[in-house]
């Protein structure tokens, strides 16, 4: 009998805890209660009053204060996660700031791996939607042209999506690149407008005819571009999986690269991110080393995917390049140190240590990173490239990314192409920028601690711009052509072209 009444009472020890740990699966539809939505609500505008420094920057106080209101009284029925961050997003984007945005709960992120997308990758410009890729038995395929979604107007779309996307001040570069990213129309469109199994779609293709179509949406974790993937289980036992030291090492090859081509002359440096982490330190110095002993007259920089990261890797790619001493910052400040709230943020107490012992209280009242703001750094000597650069940029071109461009651009032997960079020229809210987790729902916000003016002299709530613009088109994109270093190519031919004319004209 002892031994029965043990095995009964482990019986209902491991019913209970099966019970525990169904009830804690995460289920992406649930909604969530009106009274927990609005003392998240409450804490997120909370915290933005009392930490973001570039809260009223755009948008003046009393209209802040007015969207503030108009997200609470939004939340007077359940909602379900998706929908809640659509609330929050939209209060966000009238803040203006690009670092300042919405993300998933981490059990969101991992039950839902990606979340629902569009199965179709779109390139947006004004008053254009032209698909990229398609899922391989989708009637929409490359070059076409998308007019309407269930009727509505892809200009009327795209206008209601940018209510809720941030951007750095009024630059409608990034927001278009935003949504023309793999994945972000989908994003964008969904929490707004809803899910359906199926959307009508309006298209002209690529003859020219007008046409329709039903489009499916899909989980990216389960189906693919090339359709879904067999029932039948993986074979994984012959897959070469690559070892730790393999995976950084690709990881390394495709956020920065130098290559050379030597009959034109030329190299091209991608850098897709100024990260700390990618060994980018030693991948400039042996790099400017190389260029310097092969004497390339012309570099080509692409900063097109490179959103930022590490200000002191853009700061010392920028020391191989400018051609005088130069300063990041016009103005670096904080406005609040011991926050009341910092256990909210991500990393909250060495946040205010840094703040603490980094930042001093100045007349203005705010807390300002004095050495930034003052120290000029000088360029490089050794190694310094001293030929033709064409830095290509556009609007995933963004914080420290924006600083490298902003801080050569102007200079003699270096050239901007492209598009206008979406981070801002005059100015961000960046360098600490800890997520913030909501107590209830835990969804997270990003909040930049500083205010940054990088150039005071340009215009405000706008990016870097071109000196060359290079947009895209439809034929190109068609064509599968790289139209921005297309360009390029053409202005680096004639400068060769130039250059032999000259040689020939002092031989005669």
């Amino acid at each position: 009998m002892p031994n029965l009444r043990a095995g009964a009472l482990w019986l209902m020890m491991l019913l209970l805890l099966c019970g525990c740990a169904a009830r804690k699966e995460f289920v992406a539809g649930r909604k969530w209660a009106p009274e927990a939505l609005r003392a998240d609500y409450r804490v997120f505008r909370a915290v933005l009053e009392d930490s973001h420094p570039g809260l009223y920057w755009f948008t003046p106080q009393d209209s802040m204060n007015a969207y503030f209101r108009q997200g609470y009284s939004m939340l007077q029925d359940s909602l379900t996660e998706t929908r809640f961050r659509a609330v929050l997003s939209y209060v966000l984007a009238q803040v203006h700031c690009g670092h300042t945005t919405v993300r998933p709960s981490k059990t969101f992120a991992r039950s839902v791996r990606g979340g629902i997308s569009f199965p179709v990758n779109i390139k947006f410009w004004p008053d254009t939607a032209l698909v990229t890729s398609s899922a391989r038995d989708s009637a929409l395929t490359r070059g076409c042209i998308i007019t309407a979604i269930d009727g509505r107007p892809m200009n009327a779309i795209v206008d209601s999506l940018f209510r809720y996307l941030s951007a750095d001040g009024w630059n409608r570069t990034h927001l278009y690149q935003t949504l023309s990213n793999r994945g972000g129309f989908g994003s964008a469109f969904i929490p707004v407008f809803g899910y359906k199994p199926r959307y009508h779609v309006s298209f002209i293709d690529s003859t020219g005819t007008p046409r329709s179509a039903l489009v499916n949406l899909f989980l990216p974790a389960r189906d693919s571009a090339g359709g879904s993937a067999p029932d039948r289980p993986r074979d994984r036992s012959r897959e070469h999986r690559p070892s730790r030291r393999e995976r950084k090492r690709l990881m390394r090859e495709f956020n920065r690269s130098l290559r050379i081509d030597t009959a034109a002359r030329t190299a091209y440096m991608d850098l897709a991110t100024f990260t700390k982490g990618y060994g980018l330190r030693r991948f400039f110095r042996r790099s400017f080393r190389q260029l310097r002993k092969e004497g390339v007259p012309h570099l080509v920089i692409d900063l097109r995917s490179n959103g930022g990261g590490s200000v002191s890797n853009s700061n010392l790619l920028t020391k191989y390049i400018a051609d005088k001493p130069f300063k990041i910052a016009d103005t670096l400040y904080a406005v609040r140190r011991n926050s009341p709230l910092r256990d909210l943020q991500q990393h909250g107490f060495w946040n205010n240590l840094f703040l603490h012992f980094m930042t001093r209280r100045e007349r203005d009242g705010n807390y300002h990173f004095r050495y930034f703001e003052r120290h000029y750094f000088s360029p490089k000597k050794r190694w310094h490239y001293d030929g033709q650069v064409y830095v290509l940029t556009g609007g995933n071109t963004f914080s420290a990314a924006t600083l490298f461009a902003g801080t050569v651009r102007g200079q003699s032997n270096v050239t901007v192409v492209g598009e206008e960079t979406g981070g801002g020229a005059y100015g961000n809210n960046a360098w600490l920028i800890p997520d913030v987790t909501l107590p209830n729902t835990g969804v997270r916000f990003r909040l930049p601690l500083f205010r940054l003016v990088i150039d005071h002299t340009q215009a405000k709530g706008y990016g870097v711009q071109p000196e060359v613009y290079a947009g895209p088109t439809a034929p190109a994109i068609r064509g599968n052509r790289d139209f921005k270093l297309d360009v390029v190519k053409d202005l680096i031919r004639q400068r060769l072209d130039t250059s032999v004319r000259d040689a020939g004209a002092r031989v005669k």
